[in-house]
C-alpha cells in the first residue's frame, strides 16, 4: 500500500531493542507518541507566572539576559527588548545575594512599566540564594550537577558501597527540600535542569559521563519534588553535542513513559555558538526532538545578543506546529533496526574505480565522512570563476581543484547541448579536479556526458537498464511515498548512491526512516543523500537554516544519511551560503569537520568578559583548523565540563583573566586577556595542531563560531 496517508493514532509504536532500566525491568521502547507522524507527547501543565508550559498551549519561547544582574535599569531595559521581540520567558543569572536582591527591584520596574514576562533565576551553586529569589521570580532553575556538590571537578568517585551513595542522596534532600516547598507555596514554577558538562561526582562515579547519567540527576530531584507533592517543575537535558542532547532528552521521555510521569520539557542545545552554525546545531539537536513531538519550551543558545535568540526559536515553534498539524506521516510498519538510545551511523558504500572507467576518478563521487551534493544551472555554468568560488575549489591558472570544504558532486538541472564546448569545458575542469557530474538520465541520453553518473526515479527504473551513452554510475531518485513492493526493486539496483528527495505533502523525517528501515532490512549498503527544497515554506535565510536543520538534523542524529544537497532560489540563498550550510550541517551532525569546531557559551551575568568580541576575536585567529575544537566559556559554571570534550579550552577564571586548558586539565592560570589569544593560539601550537592560514583563507572573512 502506498503510504502517503495519515498514520492510525492508535497504532502502538514500537522501536526495536527495548532496554533495561537501573531500577529494574522497564519497557524503554516508548519515548514518543507516534513514530509514523509528528504527535506531540501529551503533558500536564505547569505555570510560570501567567505563563502555561505543556502540550495544551503553545511552545513557549525562552531566551537569557546577557546583562550584570546587579545592574537593575540595564536588566529591565534588555528583558523588555526581549518580551518585545516576542520571548515568553526570560531568565536571568543569579549567582549571589545581591543579585538575589536586585531581582526583587527589576520585577517591581518591570510591573510599573506594565511587563508581566515571566521572570526565571538561574541558580549555580547557591541553594540559599534560590530560596531568596523565589520570593520575587516566577520559575527557578536549579542544576543537580552543583545545587550541592559545587564547582565542577573531574574527580573520580567509586560508589561501590551503596550506603555511601545513599549518605549523599539523603543530604541533597535536605538540602533541596525547603527550595521545593517554598515553591509549591508561593506558587513557583521550577525547572530541574540537567547540564551534560556539569554532572555531579556523585553521578559520574555511578552512571558515567552518560545520557543515562544526565536522566539520573534530574530524577534524584524530581523524586523529591514528587514526594513533597510538588509537580509545578519542568525537565532539560541540554549538551552542546546535538547527538549527546538528543539521546538524553529521548531517554528521558522514555523513561517518563515507563513511570508514568507527564512533565514538560524544556529543549535547548547549550553552547550552540554564533551566527548561522550556532542556528544549525540548535536545528538539529531541538528540531530533531520537535520533530518527535517531544517539547513545550524552547531557547536557542547563541553567543548574540538574546533579542536575536527569538527569531530562531520562533521559527523552529512554528516548524513543529507545521508539522503536527500537516498530519503527514506514513501508515504503521515494524521499526526494527533504529535505536533512539544510541547512535550508530549506516554508512553506505563508496564507490570504487573500475577499469571502464578510463580517466574518470569516480571516488570523489562521495566522501567518506559525509558528501556535500550542489545544485548547478545553465547560468552558472557561464561564469566558471564564480561557479569555482561557489563550488568551494581552490583555482591554479584558472583551473578548479578540490579544497577541504569543496563540495563533492554537482547536479545539472540542464544538460549543455553537445555543442556547447564553453560549458561543456567548464564541465571537463571540475571532473579533472575530481567533482563527480549527476544529470538526469534522459537528458544525457539526449545530450551525453562522457564520465557522468545519470539518475533514474525508482518507479522508472527496470534492474539492468543500460546507462545512457558516456554514463559510468547510476543514481536512484526514491521520494518515500514508493510501496513496499516499488522499493524492493533496490534490492537488484548497481546504483553508486540513492537521492532521497521526498514527495510533496509528505513528512520527510518519518517517509526516510521508512525507507531506511527497508534498506537496512534487506541489507543494502548503498549511500544515501537527502535532497531538501524547503524554499517555498521558508521565506528568509534563517527560515530555511531552521527548516533544513530540522529535517536533514532528525535524521543525521539517527545515524541515517550520508550527505546533503540543498536546493533554494539563489534571489534568497545563494549557491555559496547553500554550500556553508550543507557542510555546516554535517559537521554539526559530528560527521564532517571541514573548519574548527567552536564552542561558545551565550553569554550572560556570570560572563567575565566581552564574549561575542572574544569570541569572534578567536574564530578570526584559529577558525581555519579543522579537526580541532575550541570551547570558549565566560565561566565556570560550565566551562570545564562542557569543554570536556573539546582540544583546547578559553575559559574566564576571574575579572580581566583567562585560563586555558587542554582537553579537561587546566594549564595556564590567571593570563590577562589583552595576550589569552596569543596564548590560546601558542598552545595550539605547542601541541602540534597549529597549520598557517593560507593567503586565501586569511584575505576571507573569517568562519562563523559554532
Amino acid at each position: 500500500a502506498a503510504v502517503g496517508g495519515r498514520a492510525h493514532l492508535g497504532a502502538a509504536p514500537r522501536v526495536a531493542r527495548p532496554t533495561v532500566s537501573h531500577v529494574g525491568m522497564k519497557d524503554l521502547s516508548k519515548y514518543c507518541e507516534n513514530v509514523y507522524e509528528t504527535v506531540r507527547r501529551p503533558t500536564r501543565t505547569v505555570w510560570a507566572g501567567k505563563v502555561p508550559i505543556g502540550s495544551e498551549h503553545k511552545i513557549a519561547l525562552q531566551t537569557m539576559t546577557t546583562t550584570d544582574t546587579r545592574d537593575v535599569a540595564g536588566s529591565v531595559d534588555q528583558i523588555m527588548r526581549c518580551a518585545d521581540a516576542g520571548a515568553d520567558l526570560v531568565r536571568l543569572t543569579v549567582q549571589g545575594m545581591q543579585e538575589a536582591r536586585a531581582c526583587a527591584q527589576i520585577k517591581e520596574m518591570l510591573l510599573k512599566k506594565g511587563y508581566e514576562t515571566p521572570l526565571v533565576a538561574d541558580i549555580h551553586f547557591a541553594p540559599k540564594v534560590a530560596l531568596l529569589v523565589a520570593d520575587s521570580f516566577d520559575k527557578i532553575r536549579v542544576n543537580p550537577g552543583n545545587f550541592m556538590d559545587g564547582r565542577k571537578t573531574f574527580e573520580e568517585k567509586s560508589y561501590d558501597d551503596d550506603a555511601a551513595y545513599k549518605r549523599e542522596l539523603e543530604a541533597m534532600e535536605e538540602l533541596f527540600t525547603p527550595l521545593v516547598l517554598k515553591c509549591k507555596e508561593l506558587g513557583r514554577a521550577m525547572r530541574i535542569g540537567t547540564n551534560h558538562g556539569s554532572l555531579s561526582a556523585r553521578t559520574l562515579g555511578k552512571f558515567g559521563d552518560t545520557p543515562r547519567g544526565m536522566v539520573e540527576s534530574a530524577f534524584e530531584f524530581a523524586r523529591i519534588c514528587r514526594a513533597n507533592d510538588y509537580h509545578n517543575f519542568v525537565f532539560s537535558m541540554k549538551a552542546s553535542n546535538p547527538l549527546v542532547m538528543v539521546q538524553a532528552y529521548r531517554l528521558l521521555a522514555a523513561e517518563m513513559y515507563a513511570e508514568g510521569w507527564d512533565y514538560p520539557l524544556h529543549l535547548g542545545v547549550t553552547e550552540a555558538g554564533e551566527g548561522e552554525d550556532g542556528r544549525v546545531k540548535s536545528a538539529i539537536g531541538i528540531g530533531a526532538l520537535l520533530q518527535d513531538g517531544l517539547g513545550d519550551t524552547i531557547r536557542v543558545s547563541l553567543t548574540e545578543d538574546p533579542e536575536f535568540e527569538l527569531a530562531p526559536c520562533r521559527s523552529l515553534a512554528n516548524n513543529a506546529v507545521a508539522a503536527m498539524e500537516s498530519k503527514s506521516g506514513v501508515a504503521p510498519y515494524e521499526e526494527t533496526f533504529r535505536n533512539f538510545q544510541s547512535y550508530e551511523r549506516r554508512r553506505g558504500a563508496l564507490p570504487e574505480q573500475r577499469d571502464g572507467d578510463g580517466d574518470f576518478d569516480m571516488r570523489g563521487l562521495l566522501h567518506r565522512d559525509g558528501s556535500v551534493f550542489a545544485p548547478v544551472t545553465l547560468k552558472q555554468l557561464d561564469e566558471p570563476a564564480k561557479l569555482y568560488a561557489d563550488l568551494g575549489c581552490k583555482t591554479a591558472v584558472g583551473f578548479p581543484f578540490k579544497d577541504i570544504a569543496t563540495v563533492d558532486s554537482v547536479v545539472l538541472d540542464e544538460v549543455p547541448a553537445a555543442d556547447d564546448e564553453d560549458r561543456r569545458t567548464v564541465l571537463r575542469r571540475l571532473q579533472t579536479a575530481g567533482i563527480a557530474i549527476v544529470a538526469d538520465a534522459k537528458a544525457l541520453a539526449a545530450a551525453p556526458v562522457p564520465g557522468a553518473v545519470a539518475v533514474m526515479d525508482l518507479t522508472d527504473y527496470s534492474p539492468g537498464a543500460a546507462l545512457p551513452e558516456g554514463a559510468l554510475r547510476l543514481a536512484l531518485r526514491v521520494t518515500g511515498a514508493e510501496s513496499e513492493a516499488e522499493l524492493e526493486k533496490l534490492k537488484e539496483q548497481e546504483a553508486a548512491v540513492l537521492l532521497l528527495d521526498t514527495a510533496p505533502g509528505l513528512s520527510r523525517v518519518h517517509a526516510s526512516r521508512r525507507v531506511f528501515e527497508y534498506i537496512q532490512r534487506w541489507g543494502l549498503e548503498i549511500a544515501v543523500i537527502h535532497v531538501v527544497d524547503v524554499m517555498e515554506e521558508a521565506p528568509t535565510m534563517t527560515d530555511f537554516t531552521i527548516s533544513s536543520g530540522m529535517q536533514i538534523g532528525s535524521l543525521l542524529v539517527d545515524g541515517f544519511g550520508d550527505g546533503v544537497m540543498l536546493k533554494a532560489p539563489e534571489s534568497t540563498a545563494p549557491p555559496f551560503s547553500l554550500r556553508q550550510l550543507s557542510f555546516a550541517m554535517l559537521q554539526g551532525s559530528r560527521m564532517r569537520n571541514t573548519k574548527t569546531e567552536f564552542v561558545s557559551c551565550p553569554s550572560c551575568g556570570r560572563t567575565l568578559f566581552d564574549l561575542q568580541t572574544v569570541t569572534a576575536e578567536i574564530a578570526k585567529r584559529t577558525g581555519h583548523l579543522p579537526g580541532v575544537s575550541i570551547a570558549v566559556m565566560g565561566c565556570i559554571v560550565n566551562g570545564p565540563g562542557e569543554m570536556a570534550d573539546a582540544d583546547f579550552g578559553y575559559v574566564g577564571g576571574a575579572p580581566g583573566k583567562i585560563d586555558l586548558y587542554v582537553g579537561k586539565e587546566v594549564v595556564r592560570r590567571g593570563i590577562p586577556m589583552e595576550g589569552a589569544c596569543e596564548a590560546l593560539v601558542d598552545l595550539i601550537k605547542e601541541h602540534d595542531r597549529w597549520v598557517e592560514p593560507s593567503s586565501e583563507e586569511a584575505e576571507t572573512e573569517a568562519p562563523v563560531a559554532a
